[in-house]
């Protein structure tokens, strides 16, 4: 038999590429937890039904408030991270891949172990929905100003924060589902976001143009996992290829 670290059996150890660095996932994570409790509390405010079987509905609402206040403050602190600046100007940033991501039916097709379209760190459905759930924050945010302090504002301002407030509370809730179900039926994805890092195989299927660019924008040289991590980088800036299983420390 082959030693432990015989190259035959390296050569079976699957790659792991670093996709998202600490600060990210923190950030994500928070302001996912953030968004999930203005939801569930909106949902209990707005619908009589349930805010009937659970009651305390000042405690609920001041809940909701200072939440939804709280919710852009791990984006603003977030800036400190290079990774996720980056990150941000890629999410911003619309390539002819992208256009062509949304008009095919076959987005996902795979041939040869990779996918057909040229796909970077993220896809254009990542992309808008990372759009949509920015601009949803800002309107959130100003309409929940005017119904939280209504002083200042006149009549028509109130009444017309109070109509997009609650319609675009059920849109981003749609949206919010739609975004759940698509991360757990991926995998690879919440492998990502949870541990930082995703297979090799998965990313060339899914991000085929993002693992192309990724290994020359660092040195050669490969690197563990943590000190991918600790490097502050991610994707084409700071991609690390490291023969470990996620959730090794």
């Amino acid at each position: 038999m082959p030693p432990h670290d015989s190259p035959v059996e390296e050569a079976r150890t699957p790659l792991w590429l670093v996709r998202f660095t600490r600060a990210e996932r923190s950030i994500h994570h928070v302001t996912a937890l953030l968004m999930l409790v203005c939801l569930v509390t909106a949902a209990f405010l707005y619908f009589p039904a349930l805010s009937t079987v659970v009651g305390r509905r000042e405690l609920l609402k001041t809940v909701h408030v200072w939440c939804g206040f709280a919710l852009p403050v791990p984006i603003v602190l977030g800036l400190v991270s290079r990774a996720f600046r980056t990150d941000l100007r890629r999410l911003n940033r619309f390539a002819p891949h992208d256009w062509e991501w949304l008009r095919r039916s076959d987005r996902r097709a795979v041939r040869g172990g990779r996918g057909v379209l040229p796909v970077g760190k993220f896809n254009a459905g990542q992309k808008l929905n990372a759009a949509f759930t920015a601009g949803a924050i800002l309107l959130m945010l100003g309409t929940g100003e005017v119904l939280t302090f209504p002083g200042p504002w006149p009549d028509r301002w109130r009444t017309g924060a109070t109509f997009v407030h609650d319609w675009l509370f059920l849109l981003i809730l749609v949206v919010t589902a739609g975004h759940l179900w698509e991360a757990l039926r991926d995998r690879g994805a919440l492998t990502g976001m949870l541990t930082g890092r995703v297979d090799r195989e998965w990313a060339q299927r899914h991000h085929a143009g993002w693992v192309d660019i990724a290994p020359e924008a660092r040195a050669k040289t490969q690197v563990s996992a943590p000190e991918a991590e600790s490097d502050g980088s991610s994707g084409e800036d700071g991609a690390e290829f490291a023969k470990r299983r996620p959730g090794m420390s």
